[in-house]
């Protein structure tokens, strides 16, 4: 397939990105940010979306509805009704599922068994939502009640599918991390843990394994993970047979809004005080996100505030509406989750540190956000995070659910204003040299081009 040509001896595409929604979610701001840029670079470039929450005309809805019949078609108006709503009230968004149970019943009885909902048949209609042709197919995360992963295969020898791995879900019977359990090596069934997101009611997770692992065989996909960890995963797991070329690119962060700032002005903006020892945590829905850590981390605090007794210490959890906690001498100061990136930015330049406790985390935006704005980062030692945070000169690493390892590593850093200055500069340098966004974008664009070349003059696929 031949790549558009806007201007002679300009290397443009025509490309998709797909993802569950254009706005919320790290997997969601890599689509978002991917189809952007590329925009900007004078690519033809869409995002296809299973939940539209904008207007912007370049982004696209996935149509949930498209057989004939009267009863579809009533549906579907009542659906496109409620399309306004999910835009104010995102929890809206179960009133379509709703909707689709009403409308496919056989769809609800499967869902009853435990089976892992395929079931959009918009999904058939992906190369025809733009207005030209793509020549590649970016797709994120797949989960989220609104793709079917059945078509991959007639996808994948149509043109190009790339697929970037947020997570760890097309790799398992239903869970998008499996924490300490391998059964998704072999096959799953007999599921620990049905209530893991994407939960499923009945344990047909040995099922749910085995059809995708029909799907992959029968499709062709070039994968991407932001993070060798889980490209070793990858490497171990059923994606194996449909494998035709693999790299690891690391997600990156705007570097024009996060980079150093003055901390006294920035707390000053957020009227935080001046006299404190400031720590930040951020995450969506802190305290009941199964991913995150939430409880070690608060002890942890307990500990720090112990020992630094003459000191005011303040956590300030970003991204959960709550009263303030006092947890010995120390405060928890519960912030919503802000839109503005700019405001997000001057959280992480208001913080002494940065406090990443986790339970299960592919390669967390947070932390990268945290390095590029100077902030020197203690995190836990899981998933893709090491692989984020140079230790000893940009952080510390510390044991899983280990809350006297992570106090050990913030009082040393608090108390030590020499080290914490250091590891502020060199944090800043590596991620100006690993983490800028732009970077990113260079290495989804040139892989895409090889992509196309080796398909234009049928060589090898790219590895």
């Amino acid at each position: 397939m031949k790549a558009s040509k806007k201007n002679e001896g300009v290397f443009t595409i025509r490309i998709i990105n797909v993802c569950t929604n254009d706005l919320s979610g790290g997997a969601e701001k890599i689509a978002s940010t991917l189809f952007r840029k590329l925009r900007e670079r004078g690519h033809d470039s869409w995002l296809i979306v299973g939940y539209k929450n904008t207007v912007n005309p370049e982004i696209i809805a996935i149509p949930r509805f498209f057989r004939s019949g009267r009863w579809d078609t009533f549906c579907e108006k009542i659906d496109r009704k409620i399309d306004p709503l999910v835009r104010k009230h995102p929890a809206a968004k179960y009133f379509h599922k709703g909707i689709e149970w009403i409308t496919y019943p056989v769809h609800l009885q499967r869902i009853q068994k435990g089976h892992e909902d395929f079931e959009y048949p918009g999904t058939d209609q992906l190369l025809s939502l733009p207005p030209q042709q793509p020549e590649i197919i970016h797709a994120h995360n797949l989960h989220g009640g609104y793709f079917d992963l059945r078509v991959l295969p007639s996808l994948s020898r149509k043109i190009p599918v790339v697929l970037t791995l947020h997570d760890a879900w097309l790799l398992s019977g239903h869970c998008a991390h499996s924490f300490t359990c391998e059964r998704w090596k072999t096959g799953c069934g007999n599921c620990p843990d049905l209530s893991i997101y994407p939960a499923v009611l009945r344990d047909a997770t040995a099922y749910n394994w085995q059809r995708k692992a029909e799907i992959y065989k029968n499709s062709r996909f070039y994968i991407v993970t932001p993070s060798q960890w889980l490209m070793d995963k990858v490497n171990q797991s059923m994606l194996v047979p449909g494998i035709i070329g693999s790299r690891v690119i690391p997600n990156g962060v705007d570097l024009t809004a996060f980079h150093s700032f003055d901390q006294v002005n920035a707390r000053k903006e957020l009227d935080l005080p001046l006299d404190t020892k400031i720590l930040l945590f951020a995450a969506y829905g802190i305290r009941k996100n199964i991913w995150k850590d939430y409880a070690t981390l608060r002890e942890a605090i307990r500990i720090v505030s112990d020992r630094f007794k003459e000191e005011r210490v303040l956590l300030v959890a970003l991204g959960e509406r709550a009263a303030p906690q006092k947890i010995g001498n120390a405060m928890i100061q519960f912030v919503p989750y802000q839109k503005d990136t700019q405001r997000i930015a001057r959280y992480y330049q208001a913080a002494d540190l940065y406090v990443h406790a986790a339970k299960a985390d592919t390669f967390p935006t947070t932390i990268l956000e945290s390095l590029a704005c100077g902030t020197p980062v203690v995190a836990t030692e899981t998933g893709g995070i090491p692989e984020q945070i140079l230790e000893g000169k940009t952080g510390f690493l510390t044991p899983m659910g280990d809350a006297g390892a992570l106090a050990d590593r913030i009082s040393l850093l608090l108390d030590n204003e020499e080290m914490r200055i250091r590891m502020s500069v060199q944090a800043g340098e590596d991620a100006q040299k690993r983490f800028g966004l732009n970077l990113m974008v260079d290495r989804y664009e040139q892989w895409y081009a090889e992509i196309l070349h080796r398909q234009k003059n049928d060589q090898d696929p790219v590895q």
